[in-house]
């Protein structure tokens, strides 16, 4: 039996991917290491999004290339974006790497391992169409938070958007199968279940009835008595539907916090994107979210230097934004992805991007100012994440954060807190963007 080193790259989905990879090496009787130094086998589970991604994953191979000449590790295999992608380039570009599995190949990863300690190459790209196979995770996250991915792939075809074109096709996992992962979850310790996929909203609209099942699925979640908090992201406007906006609205346990990537607002510039809906219809939802969801944090992505953005386009997004007041928003200059549509248009050159989009961080963070303020001197429930060394300080979230991408809470307490628990905080100072605060005497 050999020990196995993993290397998880990229997002939330490729990181759940990773875990079952984890899980299946772990059932073959090998061993799954901490890190990496002396392992027999080193899986860099890659992101192949957009150019950025791709740097940090080559970054990661060529580090495992220099370890693997000094004799500190021994195979390298590649899996995931990176590898679907450049499946004709990487053993010609990366002469280093001994094995590569394609985004429908990853439940191949014990054959995978042992042909490679065996001495031989391994090249493995299945469907990405086929339908999910159910099977057990090492969760990496802290015991406290998981995230559950309700379904693979993506049907939307976003002109800018390389992922149908590396995870296939749209394709729901059975409720049943993701009611029994969650309550697993519960049972081992989550108490904040994060649900994931290329398309949350969309879900159940593949599976017989073609129905949107994501409220019905909600609810059942809500009922594992051990969950306390159910977090949803990656919700598309347009699959926002009434049964949706009251699910969330009505069941205690989903946090009032929905990530709704919108990209942009300028009516030209969605349909070059093919994206549906216009500014009109953001506006409008998001209006309608706000009056029915009391309380509600929104989190969105927006994308500078797009097709068609010229300075009134790209005026038209800043003053959208100072409109809206939306209280999460991450902003990343264009990628021209080779093999999309949007590559072949004319788009702003990238300096002008990426300009754009530190002046929409410059605008995100004035609001972001405002949303701390009105916070203080409210006491919130907070979600102990941890305590920090260096500042000798405990530290967690308010359901207005989502983890690794939001804020944090700093929180001043005489006792000991324990990771995962939940306490009442009342909030008396900003920064550095991050609230600080007391714990309160009495629950909220």
């Amino acid at each position: 039996m050999a020990n196995i080193g993993f290397i998880s790259l990229g997002c939330a989905k490729n990181q759940v991917d990773c875990e079952r990879m984890m899980y299946r090496v772990q059932e073959a009787g090998h061993t799954v290491c901490e890190g990496v130094l002396d392992c027999d086998v080193v899986v860099i589970n890659t992101c192949g999004f957009i150019e950025s991604a791709q740097s940090e994953a080559i970054d990661h191979i060529l580090q495992m290339a220099q370890l693997k000449a000094q004799g500190r590790v021994g195979k390298i295999l590649v899996t995931g974006c990176l590898s679907q992608r450049y499946q004709e380039q990487i053993f010609t570009e990366l002469p280093e790497v001994d094995g590569i599995l394609g985004t429908g190949s990853y439940t191949q990863i014990v054959p995978a391992i042992e042909k490679l300690l065996a001495g031989s190459s391994v090249e493995d790209f299945a469907s990405i169409d086929a339908p999910e196979v159910e099977t057990g995770r090492i969760v990496t996250t802290p015991e406290h938070y998981a995230f559950l991915k309700i379904a693979e792939g993506c049907d939307n075809r976003c002109a800018y958007c390389i992922i149908p074109y590396l995870r296939g096709r749209y394709r729901s996992r059975q409720m049943e199968d993701i009611l029994q992962e969650a309550r697993a979850l519960s049972e081992n310790g989550v108490k904040e279940l994060i649900v994931v996929a290329q398309d949350t909203s969309r879900y159940g609209t593949d599976l017989p009835g073609h129905q949107r099942l994501l409220p019905q699925l909600l609810r059942e979640l809500c009922k594992i008595e051990k969950l306390h908090w159910i977090r949803v992201h990656y919700v598309y406007p347009d699959e926002i539907d009434d049964e949706l906006i009251d699910t969330i609205a009505q069941e205690e346990k989903i946090v009032k916090y929905l990530d709704i990537p919108i990209q942009h607002c300028n009516d030209q510039i969605l349909r070059r994107m093919n994206r549906r809906g216009d500014g009109q219809f953001l506006r409008a939802l998001l209006g309608k979210l706000r009056d029915r969801i009391p309380g509600l944090v929104i989190r969105t992505s927006l994308i500078t230097g797009l097709p068609g953005e010229g300075e009134a386009e790209f005026a038209e997004l800043c003053a959208f934004l100072k409109e809206q007041r939306i209280e999460r928003a991450g902003a990343f200059p264009f990628s021209p992805e080779e093999g999309t549509p949007a590559a072949k248009m004319d788009y702003p050159d990238q300096e002008t991007a990426q300009n754009r989009a530190e002046m929409v961080a410059e605008i995100q963070s004035r609001i972001m100012d405002e949303y701390n303020a009105a916070m203080l001197g409210k006491t919130m429930e907070v979600l102990v994440d941890g305590f920090d060394e260096e500042f000798q300080q405990f530290y967690g979230r308010t359901y207005g954060d989502s983890p690794e991408i939001d804020g944090r809470v700093w929180i001043a307490s005489e006792e000991a807190l324990r990771e995962g628990t939940f306490v009442p905080v009342t909030i008396d100072a900003v920064q550095d963007g991050d609230l600080c605060g007391y714990v309160a005497e009495e629950a909220i």
